[in-house]
């Protein structure tokens, strides 16, 4: 159950969305923007602003570019499960070194550089939320399947970038809740392929229900990893 927050996010709040170009990110921007308590709505990709994950320097610059700003919501949206046409392995017969190791430049990498650099445009004072779109299948404890081994290790390590910058953040940021969020099925082109017959949310509603329930999560929750509609997987 989503615990609900003593505290809310003033009126007026900036909120950033990184990855604001692909299926979910593109969403979440529109869903901030219809929220009336916010002020400011910054939408930052790779296509339009050309904010490139494995070109440090470019999130360097759009966050130097930010910093007469303070944001009380940040969202990092980017991901990718299929990356130069190789989808996830089925066995471990399959691994492949440069595959591998694009996946968690992408996956985890990328997310954590995105922290070290967007982390500084949080506001210290009123309450902030900085989402990570991370994914189910990065639980180890609820991995029955097996497979997917590239992907699955990637969001892993993102799970853990997420936890232990909470424990930095809960020393600087007192009122700031950063949790690695999993989506659920969405109806992008990053989920097509993969969907085994389960219906999908559109990009629209899965927005509105993440947003939702991180507006509601208490700073006891900074650091875990939970579902779209508020419930805690195992890590």
């Amino acid at each position: 159950m989503v615990v609900t927050s003593m505290e809310s996010l003033p009126t007026g709040y900036r909120g950033l969305v990184i990855g604001a170009s692909g299926g979910i990110g593109e969403s979440l921007v529109e869903a901030l923007r219809h929220d009336t308590r916010a002020g400011e709505v910054v939408g930052l990709s790779r296509s339009v602003d050309g904010l490139e994950l494995e070109k440090e320097w470019t999130l360097h610059a759009h966050a130097t570019r930010l910093t007469d700003k303070s944001f009380n919501m940040i969202v990092c949206a980017t991901g990718a499960l299929t990356i130069d046409t190789r989808g996830p392995e089925k066995t471990i017969r399959q691994i492949d070194r440069d595959a591998m190791l694009k996946q968690f430049s992408t996956n985890a990498v990328g997310p954590a550089l995105i922290l070290k650099h967007f982390v500084p445009l949080l506001d210290r004072k009123d309450r902030s939320l900085f989402v990570i779109l991370s994914a189910r299948v990065g639980s180890i404890g609820d991995n029955r399947l097996g497979g997917w081994i590239s992907y699955r290790s990637s969001k892993a390590a993102l799970n853990q970038i997420v936890k232990t910058t909470s424990i930095e953040l809960a020393r600087t940021h007192p009122k700031c809740v950063i949790v690695a969020v999993h989506p659920g099925t969405v109806a992008t082109a990053l989920s097509a392929p993969f969907r085994n017959g389960h219906q999908p949310f559109e990009p629209w509603e899965a927005s509105r229900l993440i947003l939702r329930t991180v507006d509601n999560l208490s700073a006891e929750k900074s650091g875990s990893f939970i579902a779209y509609d508020g419930s805690e997987i195992v890590w």
